[in-house]
């Protein structure tokens, strides 16, 4: 089945704050001199969690949501530390990666006594890395059973240094070490082998730059941060990148045209470039200053390989959309992806086999054959991505369901009823 490509203007989805920006920015104004003012900032499971871990560490954090004197909900003031925190503190993750990768480095440059602990299923990814990388710089660092949570911090502050830090897990583990070393004692040097999702240490590098930090890549892979602190700064966020893969890839499928307004050519955030792949696969993309649009143009075209390494966020919606194209498609790069919410390689495979649909993995690596889905109720595994992407396919294919239609709530807690919008004649699966 194909569609027209449409006459009408597009459709303008409302996507929310990325949140990638909303919780490096709101770590990088914990640690500020002065109060920042965060617009727009996503409001959903993980920020949330990210917001009460920072305000458990002493952070000062108003918002609307919790005092109507602060002023306009679509803002949060955090009034910054100047410093890494003090005291002692038992720290709640939730389910947020980013909490339990970027704290524990911010606590070790304070002075106190922090344990951070999470979910089940954040438990169950690693952080050994990480801790080892702490106790090098002079940390006193434990961690529960296999390198994982609970971690414990006893601080004292941290001195720098030079350190070879292993990122071939998750680009997160460098991503804490860097936004700590403006508040050691002295310059940090960092050196990094092997790098995944490269794209979001250089939105990073860009936020530290903005709050003031004096950060630099004297070599590819070596990172030097000066002692300077940071600055009090607002900080508009931007939509979600990762979440408008959703919307953009329904309009791939379905004929329509959807614009996301506030993501264009000056985006710090990497997983833009799955619109590339679209194009790729038959779309029309236009990206402008201010926006971003995808037309789609009545067929999906498959036959290629695509490392989707660098945006592995976005590589189960090209995945979960792959059987309406004309040919196989071929994911590589996303072996890190397996440690993820959940293993995202195999869920996408078992999901996409449960509809009918052949595919083939490997380590790293999925190929998708062109198929007509059958119905079927996916299993989420508490991922949000994993909901998000195959509600994308059942704008096209009848009789699709999910397990956990609620887990969307870890990024997008009002994705379902934003897809029903955009495209109301359309099915979507929501119980």
């Amino acid at each position: 089945m194909t569609f027209a490509v449409p006459a009408t203007p597009a459709l303008n989805a409302r996507i929310p704050g990325s949140k990638s920006l909303t919780n490096r920015a709101l770590l990088l104004a914990a640690a500020a001199d002065g109060p920042s003012a965060l617009g727009a900032p996503l409001v959903s499971d993980d920020t949330t969690a990210f917001r009460e871990a920072l305000r458990g560490l002493g952070v000062r954090i108003d918002t609307a949501e919790d005092d109507p004197d602060a002023g306009d909900d679509s803002v949060w003031t955090v009034h910054g530390l100047g410093r890494g925190p003090a005291g002692a503190a038992t720290v709640w993750c939730a389910d947020a990666g980013t909490a339990a990768r970027f704290l524990p480095p911010f606590a070790a440059t304070g002075h106190g006594d922090f344990g951070f602990e999470g979910s089940d299923q954040l438990t169950a990814r690693p952080v050994a890395p990480l801790a080892e990388a702490l106790r090098l710089l002079g940390s006193d660092v434990t961690t529960g059973p296999g390198g994982r949570l609970p971690l414990r911090v006893r601080s004292r502050g941290l001195d720098g240094g030079e350190l070879t830090v292993d990122s071939s897990l998750s680009s997160q583990f460098l991503t804490g070490l860097l936004m700590a070393g403006p508040l050691m004692r002295g310059p940090l040097t960092l050196r990094v082998p092997e790098l995944v999702s490269r794209p979001y240490i250089d939105m990073t590098l860009a936020l530290m730059r903005h709050f003031g930090a004096d950060v630099q890549e004297a070599t590819p892979g070596a990172f030097a941060v000066r002692p300077t602190g940071y600055k009090g700064v607002d900080l508009p966020i931007e939509p979600d990148a990762s979440t408008a893969s959703y919307v953009f890839a329904a309009a791939a499928v379905t004929g329509t045209s959807v614009r996301v307004a506030g993501l264009g050519r000056a985006s710090l955030q990497g997983d833009l470039r799955f619109t590339e792949v679209l194009a790729r696969a038959g779309a029309r993309v236009e990206t402008t200053d201010e926006a971003t649009t995808v037309t789609g143009t009545g067929a999906l075209r498959g036959g290629f390989s695509v490392d989707m390494g660098e945006i592995s966020d976005t590589f189960m919606t090209l995945a979960a959309i792959a059987p309406l194209a004309d040919a196989p498609i071929t994911i590589t790069g996303v072996a890190h992806a397996r440690l993820k919410e959940s293993d995202r390689v195999a869920a996408v495979e078992g999901n996409l086999r449960a509809l009918g649909i052949r595919t083939e993995t490997g380590p790293d690596r999925i190929t998708v054959h062109p198929g007509a889905p059958g119905p079927a109720r996916i299993v989420c595994h508490r991922d949000h991505r994993i909901a998000m992407a195959f509600s994308v396919l059942g704008l096209r294919a009848e009789g699709i369901t999910l397990d956990d239609p609620g887990c969307v709530a870890k990024t997008f807690p009002g994705f379902h009823e934003e897809l029903h919008r955009l495209f109301p004649r359309h099915s979507v699966p929501t119980t």
